[in-house]
């Protein structure tokens, strides 16, 4: 008895389902030509006995009623022949996409439709699209989200979340990094003596952590057999959205849920320094003042644009000059919107640094309100201040 390895067997499967779907058409094609063939004399008959003027009305009604009945038996045989073809026809494009296009750009969207399609229809993904997403072996059967999806989705700049480009973005398990990004043999070298407490006080290591979180990409029946560029494109700006939404919700609540606390600018556990001003100018302006050279020269600074349109209201005192001068010339430093910091933080971002934990998995669950299925990404992220001494929150404290 011959035996086969689990490949193997796959193979001889898919090859047994491909001849089955074969062999149906064929015998569709032929149902349609002998139907076809019968309906036409079926219609001829039928025309002769209307011009039989002996016919009688119960013998037209018979021919009428045979042909009816083989246009409908023509009509269903067709609809199901051309539902098999372009079902052929559609994985006939998949396979090409995959594995006969010279594109790498086509290659690999065709290979991130077919993980999406496979996810949300609950069967495995193939190995030649593993193979082309550079998914890890060692990841175990595939549970693991394929290098190349993860990095797309986690590591691409995303507009939506204002410190993207600024921050660090790293993927890395386990990350540790030092606070400093150089030290000297003799520790006296640090001339703020702001940094020199906090490196006593934290370590001179910042060791990331696993913090959990899942991002649903809604995706409809009509998206997933739509194009493999629509697909992509839908799913990937989805959970890119979701991403950027939750990097930026942790780094700027005022209100972190536990375990996050030392993820926001303004979470007492970070111990960010408040500089006051009896305005934002005045507080933003002191802020920078306040910051150690050695983190005032890169400094940039983030608030929000109804806090920038106040300034402007104020310094501009109906001179309209001021309205289209750049944010740098206005405040000493360059600045990042971001309507979620509800008061100015001034500071290296550098500083700032976002560690995705490799690790993410995929899998699809279904909205019961809406009907819609979704692609769900689970991911494991952390945002750590390196160094609250780089950094100082402008507060206003009106005056007497």
């Amino acid at each position: 008895m011959k035996t086969y390895g689990n490949q193997a067997m796959k193979m001889l499967m898919e090859l047994d389902l491909q001849m089955f779907a074969d062999n149906t058409l064929y015998e569709l094609k032929m149902a349609m030509q002998t139907i076809g063939q019968q309906y036409k004399k079926s219609e001829e008959a039928y025309v002769a006995v209307l011009k039989d003027t002996t016919s009688t009305a119960e013998q037209i009604q018979a021919a009428q009623k045979t042909k009816d009945e083989l246009k409908m038996r023509f009509d269903g045989i067709k609809q199901q022949h051309d539902a098999l073809e372009e079902e052929q026809a559609e994985k006939f494009k998949q396979q090409q996409n995959k594995l006969g296009s010279n594109d790498p750009k086509q290659k690999l969207i065709a290979a991130k439709a077919s993980l999406v399609r496979s996810t949300m229809r609950s069967k495995p993904i193939d190995n030649d699209v593993r193979a082309a997403l550079g998914d890890d072996s060692a990841s175990g059967g595939g549970k693991f989200l394929p290098k190349t999806v993860s990095q797309d989705v986690i590591l691409a700049p995303l507009a939506k979340n204002p410190l993207r480009g600024h921050s660090a973005v790293t993927q890395i398990t386990n990350l540790e990094l030092p606070r400093l990004s150089f030290t000297l043999d003799d520790d006296d070298f640090i001339a703020d003596m702001a940094t020199a407490k906090e490196l006593k006080a934290k370590g001179d290591t910042v060791a990331f952590t696993r913090n959990k979180f899942k991002v649903f990409a809604g995706v409809s029946e009509t998206v997933i057999n739509g194009s493999d560029a629509d697909l992509v494109g839908h799913v990937e700006n989805a959970l890119k959205s979701g991403v950027a939404a939750k990097e930026k919700k942790v780094a700027f609540t005022t209100t972190p849920k536990t375990g996050e606390e030392h993820m926001s600018f303004y979470s007492a556990e970070n111990g960010i320094v408040k500089v006051t001003g009896t305005d934002t100018y005045t507080a933003i302006r002191k802020s920078i003042a306040d910051l150690h050279e050695d983190y005032r020269e890169n400094a940039q600074i983030v608030m929000s644009y109804a806090d920038y349109s106040e300034i402007i209201e104020k310094l501009a005192n109906g001179n309209a000059t001021l309205y289209t001068a750049q944010p740098e010339q206005v405040l000493g430093k360059p600045v990042i919107f971001a309507d979620a910091a509800t008061k100015p933080i001034v500071g290296d971002l550098s500083y700032s640094h976002f560690n995705y934990d490799i690790g993410e998995t995929f899998e699809r669950d279904k909205d019961i309100k809406t009907g819609i299925e979704q692609f769900v990404v689970t991911a494991y992220f952390d945002h750590r201040i390196k160094l609250a001494s780089a950094f100082r929150i402008a507060d206003v404290v009106p005056g007497p």
